[in-house]
C-alpha cells in the first residue's frame, strides 16, 4: 500500500529524566487506538508502560532502550521513538535523532529546563531537528508554564511561543485554551478521550487575546502574508498555521503546548500540533556520499522509483536473530530483495521485514521512502548504510561519545564464561558506547561505558538474559597521560644480527597539543628519511601513545614534529623506522614533564532549597567546583564540575543528605590535570599492580 509522504511524520520524544516521556507516549498510543488500556510507568497492576518492554525498565521505572512504534492520527501516519532520559543512555537519544525528521521536547511544568534538557536540545540542534515543546505535569504543585517558556528562551535560546493557555493550574488544572482558534478545550470521559469545546471563560479572555497577539507577532516574522493581514485586521487561522509551520521547519520558532499526560489532558491537541507543524520526509534534506564518484555529495529524494538507500541506526538481539532498525531515505524495499552494505561491500537479502510496536512485531511485505522499519537476519553494525546493488552510497553516521568508566568482570564457571562472551559480543554490537576488551597484562575482561548505571544495567542483563554467574571488580576511571612541556629528540635504532640488520635515525621535537589527541608534522627536507618511511614513523609514535608508563593509560595531547634523520640503503625498513619512532618517544617522554589527566564530569543536582547547603558540602568534599546555584520556588538547581573518580557512590550520599528528595545527573565535560598528591597515589598503585603480576 502506497503511503502519502505528505501525511507521514517521523518523531522522537525526548526530555530530562522523569519529565513524563513514557507516560506521554502511553497516552498517544491510547488515543490513536494502538492500545485499549492505559498502564502506568510505575503501575500497581504489575504491567508497566507499553514502551518499557524490558523487565529492568519496569522494575526501575526508567527507559533504558529506545522503543519504536507506529500510529495513525487523523489520516497521518506517525512513526514514534520513545527515548531514555538518563544521560548514561544518551546514545539511544543520539541515534534516534539521527534518523528522525522532528521531535517533541518534553518539559516538566515545575522543573522546566533541567540538565538533561540541555543535552537533548544540543543533540536536536546537532542533527537540525525541528521541534515542538510540550510542558507536561501542569497538575503538579508549583506548575508554571509561562516561567518554563521564559526558560526555553533564556537557557536554550529558543524563540518559544505559547500555542495554548491553561485553565487552572496545579490541582485545579482542568482544560486548555487554543490561542489560534480561541476555544476552550475540555477533556471529558474516564480517560480524557472526549473533547468538548466551549467559549473562552470571560475571566481569561483578555489574557488569551494578549497571548494570541504575541503568537501572531512572532509567527508573522516567517510570513509576509500574515504580517500584512495583521496590519489590515483580517488574520485567518490558516495564515497563522502556515506561518508557525514555516518558522518551526526553519528551526527558528518553537511552538509550546501544555497539558498533563498523567491526568489525560492536552495529548490530542499535541498530536494535532505534530501533524500541523512538524515536517514530512519530503521537507527534510538528507545527503549521502557516492563512494564510486570520489565521495561526491548526493541529495537523496524520498521517491519510491529511485534506488533504495537506508541507514541501520539500532540493533537488537532477539530469539529469532538480529533485529536491525532502519530508516529508508530513498526508494522502496521489499521482502526477498538484495541490498549492499556500503561499509563491508557485502550483499545481503531481506528475509523478514517488520513494523515494530515496542516489543511486538508485524510482518510486512514492503516499505517505502521515509519509513522506519526493522529487518531480520541482516548482519551489520550500528550506523551502516544499505543501498540497492546498482549504487554505492554511504551516509554519515551518528556522533558517539567516548566511554568514561570501566569495570572488570569475571565469570565464576566455564559455562558462564561462554555465555558472558556471547552477551558482551551482542551488547557491544548493539550499543556503540559500550566497549569490552581483555586487558593483555592482567587477562581480566573489562567493560567500559557512560556511567555506573549504564554498566550496572548491562551486568544485570548478563545475569538475567544469559544466566551468567559473575563478580565485578571496582569501577576504574579512564585516566589519560599527557605532556606539559616540549622536548627535542635524536634517536638512532641500530641492530645487527648477521645479514641485513636494522637501521633508522629520527630527530625532531615533541610538544603539547591542546586541539586534539595526536598530530604528526612532517618537516623532513632533502630526503634524509625517504618518503615511504614517513608513515612508518607516524605508526611508531601512535603505538607508543597507546599506553603511558605512569599509570598505563593512553597518552593524549601530543604533537610530534619530525625534521631530520638518516637511513641506510640496505638496513633501513618500515619496521626499523616504526621501532625507532616508538623507542624515541619512550626514551624522551620523561623530559616532557608528563602529567596525568582525569575525566571531569558536569554534575547537575536538583534539590529542595532547604538542602542546598548540604548538597554544596557533598560537592566540595569531592573536589568539585560549583559553577552555579539557581534557586526557584520549588527547588534549587546546582551545577558543578566534579572529577569522575570522586563520584562513585554519590547517589547514596546525596540521598542521605537530602532525605531522598534530591536527584542528580552527570555527563563527561573534559579532561583536566590530576592534583600532585593524587597523581603520586595513582603512580604508586600502578607500580604495585605491575609488581604483583
Amino acid at each position: 500500500m502506497a503511503i502519502d509522504l505528505q501525511k507521514m511524520r517521523n518523531i522522537g520524544i525526548s526530555a530530562h529524566i522523569d519529565s513524563g516521556k513514557t507516560t506521554l507516549t502511553e497516552r498517544i498510543l491510547y488515543y490513536t487506538q494502538k492500545i485499549h488500556a492505559i498502564h502506568e510507568v510505575r503501575g500497581k497492576d504489575g504491567v508497566g508502560a507499553t514502551m518499557d518492554s524490558m523487565d529492568l525498565e519496569r522494575e526501575r521505572g526508567i527507559t533504558i532502550s529506545s522503543a519504536s512504534t507506529n500510529v495513525t492520527w487523523k489520516k497521518s501516519m506517525i512513526n514514534i521513538i520513545d527515548t531514555p532520559g538518563h544521560v548514561d543512555f544518551t546514545i539511544e537519544v543520539e541515534r534516534s535523532l539521527r534518523v528522525l525528521d522532528g521531535a517533541v521536547l518534553v518539559l516538566c511544568a515545575v522543573g522546566g529546563v533541567q540538565s538533561q534538557t540541555l543535552t537533548v536540545d544540543r543533540q536536536m540542534t546537532r542533527y537540525k531537528v525541528p521541534r515542538l515543546a510540550f510542558i507536561n505535569k501542569c497538575d503538579r504543585m508549583g506548575a508554571d508554564p509561562e516561567r518554563i517558556v521564559e526558560q526555553l528562551r533564556d537557557k536554550l535560546g529558543h524563540n518559544a511561543v505559547l500555542m495554548q493557555l491553561p485553565i487552572g493550574l496545579e490541582a485545579n488544572f482542568e482544560a486548555i485554551i487554543d490561542l489560534i482558534r480561541m476555544k476552550a478545550i475540555y477533556f471529558d470521559g474516564s480517560n480524557g478521550e472526549i473533547l468538548r469545546e466551549e467559549e473562552v471563560p470571560a475571566g481569561l479572555r483578555e489574557k488569551a487575546l494578549e497571548k494570541r497577539d504575541l503568537l501572531i507577532d512572532r509567527a508573522s516574522l516567517f510570513s509576509d502574508a500574515l504580517a500584512e493581514a495583521y496590519l489590515e485586521d483580517r488574520v485567518t487561522e490558516e495564515l497563522i498555521y502556515q506561518a508557525v509551520r514555516q518558522g518551526t521547519l526553519a528551526l527558528e520558532l518553537t511552538p509550546v503546548f501544555i497539558g498533563s499526560a498523567f491526568k489525560n489532558k492536552g495529548i490530542q491537541t499535541l498530536l494535532d500540533g505534530v501533524v500541523d507543524y512538524l515536517p514530512a520526509p519530503t521537507e527534510i534534506e538528507n545527503r549521502a556520499l557516492d563512494l564510486d564518484a570520489g565521495e561526491t555529495e548526493i541529495l537523496l529524494q524520498p521517491d519510491n522509483a529511485l534506488p533504495a538507500v537506508l541507514l541501520a541506526f539500532k540493533l537488537d538481539d532477539t530469539r529469532f536473530g538480529q533485529l536491525t532498525y532502519v530508516r529508508i531515505y530513498q526508494g522502496m524495499i521489499r521482502k526477498g530483495e538484495e541490498l549492499r552494505n556500503s561499509r563491508s561491500q557485502k550483499k545481503v537479502r531481506i528475509g523478514r521485514l517488520i513494523r515494530m510496536h515496542a516489543d511486538e512485531m508485524e510482518d510486512i511485505n514492503e516499505a517505502s521512502a521515509g519509513d522506519i522499519v526493522a529487518l531480520f537476519g541482516i548482519d551489520c553494525a550500528s550506523g551502516d548504510t544499505f543501498c540497492s546493488t546498482d549504487i554505492n552510497y554511504s551516509m554519515t553516521s551518528m556522533f558517539v561519545p567516548s566511554p568514561v568508566i570501566s569495570l572488570s568482570i569475571r565469570p565464576l564457571d566455564n559455562k558462564s564464561g561462554e555465555n558472558m562472551a556471547k552477551a558482551l559480543n551482542r551488547f557491544s554490537k548493539e550499543d556503540p558506547t559500550f566497549k569490552t576488551f581483555v586487558d593483555p597484562e592482567t587477562g581480566e575482561s573489562i567493560i567500559r561505558g557512560m556511567g555506573e548505571l549504564h554498566l550496572d544495567v548491562y551486568v544485570e542483563r548478563m545475569r538475567r538474559e544469559y544466566g551468567v554467574a559473575l563478580e565485578t571488580g571496582a569501577p576504574q576511571v579512564a585516566y589519560r597521560e599527557s605532556i606539559s612541556q616540549a622536548a627535542s629528540f635524536d634517536y638512532t635504532h641500530k641492530k645487527q644480527t648477521g645479514g641485513a640488520g636494522q637501521y633508522a635515525r629520527i630527530c625532531g621535537q615533541v610538544e603539547p597539543f591542546h586541539e586534539g589527541v595526536f598530530e604528526f608534522v612532517d618537516e623532513i627536507k632533502g630526503g634524509v628519511i625517504p618518503v615511504e618511511y614517513v608513515p612508518s614513523c607516524k605508526k611508531g609514535f601512535e603505538a607508543a601513545l597507546e599506553k603511558g608508563p605512569l599509570v598505563g593509560f593512553p597518552i593524549v595531547g601530543v604533537r610530534v614534529i619530525v625534521n631530520d634523520g638518516n637511513y641506510h640503503p640496505v638496513d633501513s625498513s618500515d619496521m626499523a623506522f616504526q621501532t625507532a619512532a616508538s623507542s624515541a618517544f619512550r626514551e624522551f617522554y620523561s623530559r616532557c614533564k608528563p602529567i596525568i589527566l582525569e575525566p571531569v564530569m558536569r554534575v547537575a543536582v536538583e534539590t529542595p532549597p532547604e538542602f542546598q547547603g548540604a548538597v554544596l558540602a557533598t560537592i566540595n568534599q569531592r573536589r568539585g567546583m560549583i559553577l552555579s546555584a539557581t534557586e526557584d520556588k520549588t527547588f534549587t538547581a546546582v551545577e558543578a564540575e566534579v572529577p569522575l573518580g570522586e563520584m562513585f557512590g554519590y547517589s547514596t550520599v546525596l540521598r542521605s543528605a537530602t532525605q531522598g528528595k534530591a536527584e542528580f545527573t552527570m555527563e563527561f565535560k573534559r579532561y583536566a590535570k590530576v592534583p600532585e598528591s593524587i597523581a603520586e597515589e595513582l603512580k604508586k598503585a600502578y607500580q604495585e599492580k605491575l609488581k604483583n603480576r
